[in-house]
């Protein structure tokens, strides 16, 4: 039988808890609350929702019926996987995991939020091979947009970013846009769905060097165009396609400069439609299934799956 683990992840936009058997996964999350009009939430209010929250998701998988004997736990304990990464949110993840562990007498295997997406999307994406061996990745969320050089590491991955954004992420950018437009946050959903209807293609090339790239002055380009009166959804169109161009073309010149890699894409961000479909066809990118792209504890249960049965001491 399938030893079952259990993942938290704790992020500032999702409460989620998953568990995974190696031929079974399933997993339960729920957005956090953002008041209507704001551009996200404060450290102190996210955690206080984690708190409230994150025994639901529990319950809801005993409820299910698909809750089993748990052999071992999985939290994701900061951001990123390099010293000084840090949120507080992700200490309601980490505090209950280690707590559950302990009670039953079974390992406890913390990663970092971006080692869970990696895993995932590689999941996700029928391409779990994929964490055995050098890849590139992006990270695109609402708060991350870095390319990836990953490369396996034991059980997990050792990422390092290699490009990306200087300042604001493509995620930031589509939020603040939406929000500017009246849409709910996050926006990414939303502006995915006004982007068929734009009338016309406003464009603007952001500078890229060596992989890295600014997008703060894209956002107010975007109100510009909301003061002169473009309709909403040619505003929606050229904040995604902003961000398209300049995505593929770091990731063909990261191809170049890494022949060979294949890319994985993981974060919400990912599953916007038209990014995801100019990647796979341009660049050959793998892209995590649009459940599993946004933020979720999964990858944080395969990955404690994965030290469980290579016996890693927890």
């Amino acid at each position: 039988m399938d030893k079952l683990c259990l993942g938290f992840d704790t992020s500032n936009y999702t409460t989620s808890a998953a568990l995974f058997g190696g031929a079974t996964a399933e997993d339960r999350g729920r957005l956090l609350t953002v008041p209507e009009g704001a551009l996200g939430l404060r450290q102190s209010d996210a955690l206080f929702q984690h708190v409230k929250r994150l025994h639901l998701m529990v319950e809801q998988l005993r409820s299910d019926g698909v809750m089993g004997d748990i052999a071992a736990v999985g939290a994701s304990t900061r951001p990123r996987e390099v010293e000084g990464s840090y949120m507080p949110c992700f200490l309601v993840g980490e505090g209950e995991g280690r707590t559950l562990a302990a009670a039953l007498g079974v390992p406890f295997y913390p990663c970092s939020h971006q080692q869970g997406h990696v895993a995932a999307a590689a999941w996700s994406a029928g391409r779990e091979d994929l964490l055995d061996k050098p890849h590139l990745a992006w990270h695109l969320s609402g708060g991350t947009t870095e390319l990836l050089k990953v490369e396996p590491e034991g059980h997990t991955v050792r990422a390092q970013v290699v490009g990306g954004t200087s300042d604001i992420s493509a995620g930031q950018l589509i939020d603040r846009a939406g929000v500017l437009l009246g849409l709910p946050f996050p926006a990414g959903k939303a502006l995915d769905a006004l982007y068929p209807q734009a009338g016309k293609a406003l464009s603007h090339r952001v500078k890229l060097n060596d992989l890295t790239f600014s997008l703060s002055g894209m956002e107010n380009k975007v109100k510009e165009l909301a003061e002169k009166g473009e309709a909403p959804a040619d505003i929606a169109r050229f904040a995604i396609d902003t961000v398209l161009d300049v995505l593929l073309r770091a990731t063909r010149e990261a191809q170049e400069r890494w022949s060979g890699l294949p890319v994985l894409c993981s974060g919400g961000v990912a599953s916007n439609r038209q990014i995801r479909a100019a990647l796979e066809s341009r660049c050959g990118a793998v892209f995590a299934l649009p459940r599993y792209a946004t933020d979720n504890a999964l990858g944080v249960a395969i990955l404690a799956h994965r030290a469980l049965e290579r016996g890693v001491a927890g």
